[in-house]
This record gives C-alpha cells, structure tokens and sequence, in this order.
C-alpha cells in the first residue's frame, strides 16, 4: 500500500508537469473555518428545515424565511476566515500551479484567500439580488436587522444570490466549470464526497476528458472508487500544507 508521503511525493511532481490543474472543492474545505455541511450527521438539515432554501416556498413566505436565513448565513457564518487549505489554493493559482477553482461552497471563503479564478457553482452568499429588477447588493450594505430585506428600486424583497431548491444553476459558473473540467490535465478534489448533482459531474468530465484525479478528503467517498487516481487521506489544511512544503 502506497503511503502518504510517496502519494504526495507523486501528485507535486504530477502538479509541476501539468499544464492545467483545477480544483473542485466542497463544504470539507470549509468545514476547519467552522462552517458546518449541509448533509451528513452534523450537517445543517440535520437542525433546520431545509424547505426555506426551496424556491417557491420562499416566494410566498419570505419573512419566515429570512428568520432561518439570516441565523445560518448571516449571523453564524459571518465571521468565517479561510484557512490554510483555502491559502494554499491561492498561493498555487498565483504560483501557476492551479488555473481554476470550481467551488460548491456558497461562503466566498476562495476569494477571500486570494483566489482570482473561482466559478461558483452554487452561487454566493455574500450577495443579494432583487428578483425583479435584477439589481445585485453586497450583504455588508443590509441591515439584517430589518427583514426581510427589500430592494431600494422596487421595494422587492431581495433573495441571497445562490441557488434554492428548485433553482437552476447559474449559466456561466456551469459553463466555466465544464470548460475547465474539458481541458484540464490534473483535478483536484478537496473536500467533496460526490453526493450533489449536477456539481459532482464535473470531476467525472475531467476524467473522462483524461484528466489525473487527485482526491483530498478525510475517508473513502462516491469519488474514490469511481474516477480517483491518487487519494491523499486527510484534513484539506493538513494535506494542502505538506504538499505546498513539496511544491515551494
């Protein structure tokens, strides 16, 4: 059995060779700035109703909405800091190391790092929009202590600009991420487990595109099966960190 140390070995010389490395990151990335997942045995459906996230619902109960909403996304998680697995990512993009990350993660925690190439798949929380109008606001600028918080154009209310249940994804994050997926050489999967869809079909178009799968995550997922070539068992900052002593 191949140990962690020849594994990381291989993938930086792997990274150093390849002309196009993407990443594609989940909620385990983020997980060690304190922001919970979605599923799994402490994921946040586990404690909230996950119907005020589902489109039409929304529509006709805004204000019940925003109550959820604002505790999850505006008060727990306001003040999460990337860490060094977010870090490493930037430091390797900025190093030409990495050329994109596709992200399911809606906490803006990549561009926070420093990363300037990063298609969103599922949208970001760090933005509303106006349904009607189409008009974008920066959550800073809304006071949630009024809401639900309204557009000042039309007195709509304003929606967080990441996908609900019920939701499309958005045309150019999806675009972008399968252009990447089509001409990458090395993928590396961080913190995904492969469970949402059509996210997950990304890493799977890299491989079948011929791309060199690289998986980062604590255990054995729907991925490592499936599409990895080389799993790095282990926490995204631990992993990330004694790579990047490899790669600088």
């Amino acid at each position: 059995m191949t140990n962690l140390a020849d594994s990381l070995t291989k993938t930086a010389d792997i990274l150093k060779q390849s002309k196009f490395t993407m990443a594609f990151t989940g909620a385990g990335i983020s997980v060690e700035s304190g922001i919970p997942p979605f599923r799994g045995e402490h994921g946040l459906w586990n404690k909230y109703n996950q119907q005020v996230l589902d489109l039409g619902y929304f529509l006709n109960n805004p204000a019940h909405c925003w109550i959820y909403i604002r505790g999850i996304f505006y008060d727990f998680f306001a003040d999460a800091k990337p860490n060094d697995a977010h870090r490493m990512l930037a430091k390797m993009e900025s190093s030409k190391l990495l050329n994109a990350v596709v992200t399911q993660n809606i906490d803006n925690l990549h561009y926070q790092a420093g990363s300037e190439t990063v298609y969103e798949f599922h949208g970001n929380s760090k933005k509303l929009k106006c349904l009607k109008c189409g008009h974008v606001y920066d959550a800073r600028d809304i006071d949630f202590e009024n809401i639900p918080p309204k557009c000042i154009n039309d007195g709509e209310v304003l929606k967080p600009d990441f996908i609900f249940f019920g939701e499309g994804i958005p045309p150019d994050a999806y675009a972008d991420s399968f252009a990447a997926a089509e001409k990458a050489e090395v993928c590396i999967i961080v913190g995904s487990t492969g469970e949402v869809t059509p996210a997950s079909y990304v890493p799977r178009t890299a491989k079948q595109a011929g791309a060199t799968i690289i998986e980062i995550n604590p255990e054995k997922t729907i991925f490592t099966s499936a599409i990895t070539d080389i799993h790095l068992k282990g926490k995204a900052t631990e992993v990330l960190n004694q790579l990047g002593e490899l790669l600088f």
